[in-house]
């Protein structure tokens, strides 16, 4: 791969799929379907919303340990970044990641205590393309 960090950019910008993996209270892999990241950081960070409440929040306070994977159902390939992941409360990260229409999620705005922030920061990947693995360092 040539320049694979805009390869895999545009991979993640693109993706019709998105999906983030937590470990739980009794050490087992669970995978969940998210949105797409709100923002991201070249391939090393990446911003996400979430509820509060919700059961991968109260295991990335216990185990941060994560990784998250984009695909591309057009042309079957993908990528896996693994990091972790910092829960963010903070009004200044909830006020930079809102947007419009996301009352629907979060009926009380912007300072709905059940809206946070899920910052995933990646220290390797795994890119899937043309039958073919490649992993990397970030």
């Amino acid at each position: 791969m040539r320049n694979f960090e805009q390869t895999i950019g545009n991979l993640i910008d693109k993706a019709t799929l998105s999906c983030i993996s937590y470990v739980d209270e009794e050490g087992f892999p669970l995978t969940k379907a998210m949105l797409p990241p709100r923002e991201r950081q070249g391939i090393k960070v990446f911003y996400f919303t979430t509820n509060t409440s919700s059961n991968k929040v109260k295991c990335f306070i216990k185990n941060p340990n994560a990784s998250i994977y984009f695909v591309d159902k057009r042309f079957f390939r993908g990528v896996n970044l693994v990091g972790t992941v910092e829960v963010l409360t903070n009004e200044e990260d909830k006020e930079r990641i809102w947007r419009d229409g996301d009352t629907m999620y979060y009926p009380k705005g912007v300072t709905d205590p059940d809206y946070c922030v899920l910052k995933f920061t990646a220290r390797k990947g795994r890119f899937y393309a043309n039958f073919k693995n490649e992993d990397f360092i970030i």
